[in-house]
């Protein structure tokens, strides 16, 4: 007769094991004993058992020792990651948006309320925590149990944690406009290469420093459906309750904030919601869906050429001839020209040194088409000044781009504050359509000038980079000729 562990228990520690098989042992040897001395020691020797027994098969008294002695078992007991949590060493993540807010470390990790319950209840719980996350479980040791290749965020690598049940999907993300193509494009372009797919040829600093700083709002699958994104501070979002649609404001809105988010709410002083908005409740996804988010298979350079986003004729049918103003302009410029309120810009962008050297601030500019080939159909359109300088990454030994002249430092934009009436289609009363848009010399002075980007408005280090966007010599020549009263 002899006395082994069959099955440790998921609480069961490799500390725990070792002393219960000390005590195992020492029962092994007590069975001996007592059969070899049966009818003088048997009696107490099983008393001795029965008592051993028990000891065994009890937890400590406060309980703790077994119950986190396991992946869950850790996560779920808060107090335990008080106790044993690592102090972060790097700042939070910051951005276009701002300084990330601050969590805990052990609250960015704790598995509670109603949405570890939810989680409890999912497919995703049976796969088990190391299923996903490698490593080991059942050791109450921290350093153990995070050892080899455990993966903090297993999404990272999609196609193999997420595709075995979401395989449509996973293939088609590689081409997710999330991975932030059309970044990576311009940084790796202005750097003297061709595209997005030579990223990796850019000095290892410069990519370190991409990474901790650009690419903060670069998602994969947990960063909309189980986690917060890094720009909104990390962690479990709801107890690692897994989110199909993820939330506007705590998803969408944390990472698309300064242009995105700040348009479409409506936060800058004088500007209103979006229509969108305000008027029939849409979010994000009544018009970018999840088979836009998840990419379609089909690579592209830049996020406008991309075929799955909307377009305003997919809810607006008819456009084209609705009234006077789209049949005149329906193909010189795209629809925000006269339906955007102003939005924000800044620039001059010094990555990880003093950041946007030219603030936020709310501005409105209407130039050449600078994507014909991609948006086709009109030659005008909104840009929106970026954040490219010359020198954007000198903090990481690369003193000035070598190709920074070959795109502008104004982009094609879509601002999400759209109204019907705005300062450029409501006028007053007894005015001209175009009173609030086209230029006019009024006594020497051009009204409306200030909507259209001329050279005289680009900085000095963007004059290379953006004249070939402005409208000097493009507009009709009557507008700038002072008229008789």
């Amino acid at each position: 007769m002899q006395w082994e562990i069959k099955e440790k228990p998921d609480n069961f520690s490799l500390e725990n094991e070792a002393k219960g098989r000390v005590v195992i042992n020492f029962i092994n040897q007590l069975i001996l004993l007592a059969m070899n001395f049966k009818k003088l020691f048997g009696p107490f020797v099983m008393l001795a058992l029965s008592g051993l027994v028990i000891m065994v098969s009890c937890k400590g008294d406060d309980g703790d020792e077994l119950s986190v002695a396991s992946c869950v078992g850790c996560h779920t007991n808060y107090a335990h990651l008080q106790a044993v949590y690592s102090p972060d060493t790097v700042a939070p993540a910051g951005g276009c948006g701002g300084e990330a807010p601050h969590y805990e470390p052990y609250d960015r990790v704790y598995m509670g309320g109603a949405g570890y319950e939810e989680y409890k209840e999912s497919s995703h719980y049976s796969i088990g925590c190391v299923g996903c996350h490698n490593g080991v479980d059942n050791t109450d040791d921290k350093a153990l149990a995070h050892s080899g290749d455990f993966m903090k965020h297993p999404s990272l690598a999609y196609q193999e944690k997420c595709g075995t049940c979401h395989e449509s999907i996973t293939e088609d993300f590689t081409t997710s406009i999330h991975h932030g193509t059309g970044q990576k494009r311009k940084v790796a372009i202005r750097s003297g290469f061709s595209g997005a797919a030579d990223f990796d040829q850019l000095p290892a600093h410069q990519i370190e420093g991409y990474n901790a700083n650009c690419a903060t709002c670069h998602g994969t699958c947990g960063t909309c459906h189980i986690v917060r994104p890094p720009a909104g501070g990390g962690g479990l979002a709801k107890g690692h309750s897994f989110t199909k649609t993820p939330d506007m404001i705590n998803t969408c809105v944390v990472c698309h904030s300064s242009r995105g988010g700040h348009a479409y709410l409506g936060v800058a002083a004088g500007t209103q919601p979006d229509a969108h908005l305000s008027k029939v409740g849409f979010d994000c996804l009544a018009c970018h869906t999840g088979h836009e988010m998840h990419g379609n298979g089909e690579p592209v350079d830049q996020r406008y050429a991309y075929t799955e986003l909307p377009s305003c004729s997919d809810c607006h049918a008819g456009i084209n001839s609705s009234n006077n103003y789209h049949a005149i302009h329906i193909n010189d410029f795209n629809c925000q020209v006269c339906h955007s309120q102003d939005y924000n810009n800044c620039g001059a962008c010094h990555v990880h040194g003093d950041g946007a050297r030219i603030p936020s601030y709310l501005g409105f500019k209407i130039a050449k088409n600078p994507i014909p080939d991609i948006k086709t159909g009109f030659n005008l359109s909104l840009v929106r000044r970026t954040l490219a300088v010359q020198d954007a990454w000198s903090e990481y030994g690369v003193d000035e781009y070598a190709n920074f002249d070959a795109l502008p430092t104004y982009n094609y934009t879509t601002p999400h504050n759209i109204l019907k009436w705005t300062k450029r289609t409501e006028v007053a009363e007894g005015a001209s359509c175009y009173a609030n848009c086209h230029i006019r010399n009024d006594a020497g002075e051009l009204i409306n000038k200030e909507l259209y980007l001329f050279q005289e408005d680009l900085l000095d280090y963007e004059i290379g980079a953006s004249t070939s966007i402005t409208v000097d010599g493009y507009l009709p020549e009557d507008w700038f000729i002072e008229q008789a009263k």
